[in-house]
């Protein structure tokens, strides 16, 4: 996670969950736990960015051949809610392999600043 920077500990996980539980607040749609089999396997989902809906996962490396699924169900997800007519995706240049976003026929509309870092940004209409 390019933004994560100092201690993970109890307290910044405290408030990063908080921050995420306004984003439900604010937007009526955030981050989601995922589980498989009870177990969980990650978290991502919908954070609203300005005008658009920019979609995130986060695997935990066991778990790292569910990322095509979970996306696929959120995508899915995406192109049923009328409130998102396309999602950007933000990957740092340090990504290499961009074939999953190619396969769901996302493109690349350029890099953006978020927080001091630089990412590649993608984007796919879902409408």
């Amino acid at each position: 996670m390019p933004l994560l920077t100092g201690a993970w500990d109890t307290e910044m996980a405290l408030k990063f969950v908080k921050m995420k539980e306004a984003y439900w607040a604010r937007d009526g749609l955030g981050h989601w736990a995922f589980l498989v089999d009870g177990e969980y396997v990650g978290w991502g989902g919908f954070q609203k960015e300005g005008d658009e809906w920019d979609f995130g996962l986060v695997l935990r490396p066991d778990a790292f051949g569910l990322g095509r699924r979970i996306s696929r169900k959120a995508i899915d997800f995406a192109i049923a809610d009328d409130r998102i007519p396309f999602v950007t995706f933000l990957l740092p240049p340090s990504r290499k392999n961009l074939g999953a976003l190619e396969r769901l026929g996302a493109v690349q509309v350029g890099d953006v600043d978020y927080d001091g870092e630089r990412f590649l940004k993608f984007r796919l209409e879902t409408k």
